[in-house]
């Protein structure tokens, strides 16, 4: 899991869920050592904060665009309507 640095701003969503998935799945599949396995959670908490930081975002970018979406289309209403 070490080839994301989990500090860097670029990793996308997809790169930061596909490395939870690994680490989910190798925690699930056992044989780790305690180290490895309190290592690989907390990354995985890392790794699923920056998830939802990023759905977040998201969410809020949409729901703006709807706002003004819909504001706009609110207008263009009124003036078809005077």
């Amino acid at each position: 899991m070490s080839d994301i640095n989990l500090n860097n701003e670029n990793i996308t969503f997809e790169q930061a869920l596909s490395k939870l998935d690994e680490a989910v799945k190798a925690i699930e599949a056992g044989g780790l050592t305690l180290s490895q396995s309190t290592q690989l959670f907390e990354e995985g908490m890392k790794l699923a904060r920056i998830c939802s930081d990023m759905l977040t975002s998201a969410e809020l970018k949409i729901s703006r665009i709807r706002t003004a979406y819909g504001e706009q289309t609110d207008m263009t209403e009124d003036d078809m309507n005077s």
